[in-house]
């Protein structure tokens, strides 16, 4: 196995470029008569929700270092989310900063869980998104927000400070915040673009300021796929007309067989760039940035996740994603179905010393997007780590360890996973006894399963290392 890519993280979020566009003005300059001025705008790119410095702050030397330092401490260049995966991790860095996320609720699943008896199932993940979601999710300084790889936002502010002969005689900015979500079974992904919070001060050319909006799909995976584009696109509008109209809507749709392999798998990056230029004789400087974010989102057909024939219309199998790491939420609460499972993969995290088999260097994965489990398929390589896990239970608790039945042999990594307890069979740079196995009541370790077998279902994981998850454990 490639064990490289296996830890490789990240499909990729939103690009917004804050770049000096070269656009035809007739606006007249707020400036005055004084034609000797040294009239610039500088410009920046900071947080959505970040609090910048006032017109005001911005007379005194203190102030504008504020400002220098809030946008030295942004991450620069192009950025992916923290956790990407996929081939579109490695086209461009992750963001050093993990994505919002939302807030635990463990007393919620329970509850779900508890009312299903045996079938115990996953959470249905989140296909929609609000603009307040969003803005509520990245706060004041995240740049990506995922609800679900199927709900994703992102954003960023765009400040100016207008100066003359070097001293900051006005400020106007504007926040751009984008919204990507994707419907059940769906091969089309939809982009929200919210433009808000527009504020001038003091003297500024803002209002007739020219700021144009695209979204390109620079990558695929593989290359030369083709994509149709609808929506309600700006295109060039000034500050005063966004202002206005404020939401704008992209669209993309991937038709199936242009991927590879069975799954029919097509990774692509998708990026916005938001460019703009004041009217003359106000000239653009600062620090620019290029392309501050980007999505990743992948299409496939896999014949063991649904959707696999588009119910009868080929055009319509398969569906979207984002290629963000989805997180396997278990409960050790008293009354969780799937509690045994819950405890052994804690103890399995957080004391693994006390884990069985003894491995000195013991760290199971599955606890950071750096270092995920990747699902399995393949039905031998299943019955290995099964096998493994079981001849480990024999060997700590004895043949008679299932007592009757009662017991079942749990075993994390999952045997569904690559990093399952064989993986040093098959893969020669693996640590042999990474893993933890544990007898558990039988039907706490089926509840485990049936969530667990739903999780891939509902979150499309794919086969492989280009794709992953994690797993928390709710106490």
């Amino acid at each position: 196995m490639q064990r490289e890519s296996f830890r490789r993280t990240g499909i990729q979020m939103l690009a917004v470029t804050a770049a000096a566009a070269v656009l035809p003005m007739a606006a007249p300059s707020t400036a005055g008569a004084d034609t000797t001025a040294d009239l610039r705008v500088e410009s920046y790119v900071l947080p959505a929700g970040a609090a910048v410095p006032s017109l005001e702050e911005l007379h005194s030397a203190e102030g504008r270092e504020r400002l220098r330092r809030m946008a030295t401490a942004a991450e620069p260049g192009a950025a992916l989310a923290h956790e990407t995966v996929g081939p579109a991790a490695s086209s461009a860095p992750l963001s050093r900063r993990p994505s919002g996320s939302p807030p635990a609720d463990a007393t919620t699943g329970v509850q779900q869980r508890a009312a299903l008896g045996p079938t115990a199932t996953a959470p249905e993940p989140a296909r929609t998104m609000t603009y307040d979601e969003c803005v509520k999710g990245l706060g004041s300084d995240k740049k990506f927000y995922v609800k679900s790889r199927f709900a994703v936002c992102n954003g960023a502010s765009f400040l100016q400070t207008w100066t003359r002969n070097g001293q900051p005689v006005g400020t106007s900015m504007f926040n751009v915040r984008a919204v990507g979500t994707i419907a059940k079974n769906s091969r089309t992904i939809t982009f929200q673009y919210y433009f808000t919070d527009f504020t001038t001060a003091g003297t500024t050319g803002a209002a007739a300021m020219p700021i144009t909006t695209k979204a390109t799909i620079p990558q695929s995976w593989p290359s030369g796929a083709r994509y149709t584009r609808g929506g309600s696109m700006p295109g060039t509008k000034t500050f005063t007309q966004l202002k206005a109209q404020r939401t704008f809507k992209d669209t993309v749709t991937a038709k199936p067989g242009q991927g590879s392999g069975s799954a029919d798998l097509l990774f692509a990056v998708y990026e916005p760039v938001i460019s703009y230029t004041p009217p003359a004789p106000w000239k653009l400087s600062g620090a620019l940035g290029g392309k501050l974010f980007m999505l990743a989102p992948r299409w496939d057909a896999a014949s063991y996740l649904a959707n696999s024939t588009g119910g009868g219309t080929p055009a319509k199998k398969g569906a979207a994603t984002f290629s963000y790491v989805p997180t396997l939420t278990y409960s050790a609460k008293a009354g969780a179905e799937e509690r045994g499972v819950a405890q052994h993969i804690k103890t399995a995290f957080t004391v693994p010393q006390d884990t069985k088999p003894y491995m000195s260097a013991k760290k199971v994965p599955g606890q950071s997007a750096k270092d995920p489990l990747h699902r399995l398929v393949n039905k031998t390589r299943k019955d290995d780590n099964r096998k493994a896990a079981v001849k480990q239970c024999k060997r700590y608790w004895g043949a008679n360890y299932t007592q009757g039945g009662k017991l079942e042999c749990d075993e994390y990594p999952f045997a569904t996973t690559y990093e399952g307890a064989a993986e040093a069979e098959h893969d020669s740079e693996a640590k042999k006894f990474n893993f933890s196995v544990k007898p558990i009541p039988a039907a706490e370790n089926l509840a485990g399963g049936n969530i667990l077998r739903s999780f891939y279902a509902k979150n499309r994981i794919i086969d492989g290392m280009d794709d992953g998850f994690l797993v928390k454990i709710r106490s």
